[in-house]
């Protein structure tokens, strides 16, 4: 695959490939542009290495989604690298043949969450390092940098998660529990969304369908609009998302008796028929459909300045290439619970992340609260984290879900602020 031009990347940060298990991994890369930081560590060998940050995107995101990143943090003294993750961008699995996509009908272990944090740990060793600083990962990302602290607190020593909260694995008693795709919780609460009045759809039972890719590959108005609209309507710039505002979803249950699943469901889905169309989607429509009425006039589109043409150019480009089989792949095995009884996710039943761990998103940003008690049970000292988070928890004001791009100056203020702590 021919390498893009990168818009808006400073000629600091370097593209390059490096093999990593079955992938030819590409990574942009910014090495320390100031005398780099000396941290604490026990290890010899790391003493002698500028500290390691390790940027993991979302969907549907890019390394390149990092570019207003990397230098800031540089300059901070860190070695900053993001890769292009499995199955997205310009890596690759080397077996594959040349521009070969991915395809729904693949074997979908490859994307399993445990495959997804194996391809980041053994990405630090191959880079030369026995550690990283930190790892910080946004939306997608989020949900692989949780699972690599979580399984590897030696490896992984700060956890920095940014608007998608991070669950934690599932309870013992859940692990086996679901014995058929459709009895997964979102799949029980998307069943329910169809119910309501006007039915709706659960936008990641959506993804896992086998449509998806086709639909956003090429929708009516063409794949560029469509990603136009897709990430206006997630930004701070979309009013849609001011009124009203992001908040917690209030879950009503009868009080008096044990809820069953079904009834848990019912009241989740009632909670989230708030969520904009672009989560809970209308259940007759695609996700270029129920985005494409919001598309930004030619006026928005040009005051855009964290997401210009020529940068929506890098995305439109390289996706009108690979498809979006790859990130909708590790959905499937998201939404699908049955995939909790392998035997990796089972040993790590009730296990809490043990390294420090921040949490930053917009203001302006569903994505923070679009799982009910989600939030909650990341910050409790009794859940996903043990002991509780930090006390910061940042949502940036005038910052939507592409919070890294929309308001890059103040996520670089608050990552240097955590990454220098103990």
């Amino acid at each position: 695959m021919t390498s893009p031009q990168w818009p808006g990347l400073s000629p600091e940060v370097t593209s390059r490939m490096i093999v990593v298990g079955d992938l030819n991994v590409h990574i942009l890369e910014c090495l320390p542009l100031t005398n780099h930081r000396q941290t604490d560590t026990d290890n010899p060998t790391q003493r002698s290495k500028p500290p390691l940050i390790v940027l993991l995107h979302g969907f549907p995101e890019l390394a390149y989604s990092w570019r207003k990143i990397f230098v800031p943090l540089a300059k901070a003294g860190y070695h900053v690298i993001a890769p292009d993750q499995r199955g997205y961008g310009l890596t690759t699995p080397l077996a594959s043949l040349t521009n070969s996509r991915v395809a729904y009908e693949d074997d979908l272990r490859p994307y399993h969450i445990l495959n997804l944090a194996a391809d980041v740990v053994h990405l630090i060793y191959a880079l030369g390092y026995e550690e990283a600083h930190a790892v910080v990962g946004h939306d997608f990302g989020s949900n692989v940098a949780g699972w690599c602290a979580l399984v590897r607190p030696d490896v992984v020593k700060r956890l920095v998660l940014m608007s998608a909260p991070f669950g934690g694995p599932p309870k013992p008693q859940d692990a086996r529990s679901v014995k058929k795709k459709e009895d997964s919780r979102v799949y029980l609460v998307d069943a329910q969304l169809r119910k309501l009045e006007e039915p709706r759809k659960h936008y990641t039972v959506y993804y896992s369908t086998p449509q998806a890719n086709n639909d956003m590959c090429h929708p009516s108005e063409g794949l560029k609009a469509f990603l136009r609209a897709y990430y206006h309507v997630k930004s701070a710039e979309w009013e849609g998302n001011w009124k009203p505002a992001p908040g917690p979803l209030s879950v009503k249950l009868n009080s008096g008796s044990q809820p069953s699943k079904e009834d848990v469901a019912e009241a989740v889905a009632r909670a989230m028929e708030i969520l904009p169309h672009y989560y809970i989607m209308p259940a007759n429509l695609s996700m270029p459909a129920a985005v494409r009425p919001h598309l930004p006039t030619p006026g928005q589109k040009s005051v855009c300045t964290w997401l210009t043409d020529e940068e929506l150019d890098v995305y439109t480009s390289i996706y009108s290439r690979t498809g979006f089989q790859g990130g909708l792949n590790r959905y499937r095995t998201m939404t699908d619970e049955t995939w909790n009884s392998e035997a990796g996710v089972r040993a790590m039943c009730g296990k809490k992340v043990e390294v420090s761990t921040w949490f930053i998103s917009g203001q302006m940003d569903w994505g923070v609260w679009q799982s009910p008690g989600a939030i909650e049970a990341l910050r409790s000292q009794n859940g996903v984290v043990k002991g509780g988070m930090q006390e910061e928890f940042l949502l940036v004001e005038g910052a939507g879900h592409w919070v890294q791009q929309e308001k890059p100056e103040e996520v670089v203020r608050y990552l240097v602020a955590v990454f220098s702590r103990d």
